[in-house]
């Protein structure tokens, strides 16, 4: 692809550009004009003044013309040393430029203090406060879930898990990952939400069905017990079991959960220390991996997912959008709202900032160099001067002015000392 390949923008460019040479080349004929038509007047008045500030003039802008023409070319097509810089010195410039962007551009003070001055996370959460940029931010969510669920058949969910899933997990031992895992979950209280969870989801389940309770009680009981007393034991045993759900969800120290915690943590500690239970453990793990019906499990579960989440992304009152949109919201208020998550996530976006200028800080300036070489000499020089030549030309239009007033101060003097 050439470099310069028009756009409406480098038609303006050229167009300006043309322009303002136009004016630079005017003033540079009318200085000549009036040189010559008053070449042959009395000098020793006005007309004196006006050839020599005429001629200064075109001096000026003959001079400053070749320091311009010099930059891009050689000026008459003649090879003047020192001229056409640009195309002889590109490699160089793009060298310079890099160190340039690289010394004062790519560092991790200026990066930070940039960072700090656009506000990041407060336009951020001033942004994410807006419903309709929300919505946004979810389109672009599911398009891009969309696309990769699209490319990712079953096939290639199966050869994964055959293929590379399941040969790394057999190599590697679970039951240390494990009982750290469940070690960190027990000593955090994490898992007491789900424990709350559960006893919740049982209590109100024995509550609703009775009945049940009392049928899978009835085949447990003696033959030969009278229907009677089975009703009274069940139904004593049925209130109990309430009662004692109930006494569990509500005292966080109450010995069954103290038992689960002893419990688990010893699970944790055997998992890493016991080498019976860890080997248990692994070979456990060995026959759910080499069970035939592992990949395609895996398969199926993958298949349900994907029509789960395809199927919420669809509908836009959907929980997945809901909550999205939810998370979104509460995001932003927290970005703008909260100090404390404010400070946060500048600090981590300053890190990362940091990170990628400290360490890909000098390949991402190498890009200047690097596409500079690459350019032909001749259009690079044509696509710098597109951009720059329009101001240039206020060099040679300058030059003209201030060699006509150079030239009027030059006579002056001269005419006082004579």
């Amino acid at each position: 692809m050439s470099l310069m390949d028009a756009s409406p923008a480098d038609d303006r460019r050229r167009a300006g550009l043309r322009r303002m040479r136009l004016v630079a080349l005017a003033l540079l004929l009318l200085a000549a004009v009036v040189f010559l038509a008053t070449l042959r007047l009395d000098h020793e008045g006005v007309w004196g003044y006006v050839n020599t500030g005429a001629e200064a003039a075109m001096v000026g802008a003959l001079a400053d013309w070749f320091a311009v023409t010099a930059l891009f070319r050689h000026p008459l097509g003649l090879p003047v040393p020192h001229t056409a810089i640009i195309p002889r010195r590109k490699d160089e410039i793009g060298r310079n430029l890099q160190e340039f962007v690289t010394e004062n551009f790519l560092t991790e003070e200026i990066a930070r203090e940039r960072l700090v001055a656009a506000d990041v996370t407060g336009r951020v959460g001033r942004w994410l406060g807006r419903p309709g940029n929300r919505r946004r931010v979810l389109t672009e969510a599911v398009r891009v879930a969309r696309a990769g669920l699209g490319r990712l058949t079953d096939d290639e969910v199966r050869t994964m898990v055959t293929d590379f899933l399941v040969p790394r997990l057999a190599r590697e031992p679970v039951s240390p990952i494990a009982g750290a895992l469940l070690e960190g979950v027990v000593e955090e209280s994490t898992h007491h939400g789900l424990v709350d969870l559960g006893l919740e989801q049982l209590h109100d389940w024995l509550r609703e069905n009775p009945g049940t309770y009392a049928e899978v009680l009835t085949t447990r009981a003696p033959w030969w017990t009278p229907p009677w007393l089975d009703e009274r034991v069940i139904s004593w045993t049925y209130d109990q079991v309430l009662t004692w759900l109930r006494e569990i969800r509500r005292d966080p120290r109450h010995p069954a959960r103290l038992a689960l915690d002893d419990l688990l943590r010893r699970l944790a500690h055997d998992l890493q220390h016991d080498a019976e239970v860890m080997a248990r453990a692994e070979s456990l793990k060995e026959r759910l991996l080499t069970h035939p019906q592992a990949a395609e499990t895996a398969v199926g579960l993958w298949a349900s997912f994907r029509a789960a989440l395809e199927t919420a992304m669809d509908d836009e009152t959907s929980y997945f959008h809901a909550r999205g949109d939810e998370l979104l919201e509460h995001l932003g208020r927290r970005l703008t709202d909260d100090p404390h998550w404010k400070g946060v996530a500048e600090a981590r976006l300053g890190e990362a900032v940091s990170f990628v200028v400290n360490t890909y800080g000098d390949e991402l300036a190498e890009v200047i160099s690097v596409t500079v070489e690459r350019w032909d000499a001749r259009e690079a020089s044509e696509r710098i001067e597109l951009h720059v030549g329009r101001d240039l030309q206020f060099i040679r239009i300058n030059g003209t002015v201030v060699g006509a007033l150079a030239g009027l101060a030059i006579h002056a003097v001269a005419q006082g000392l004579s």
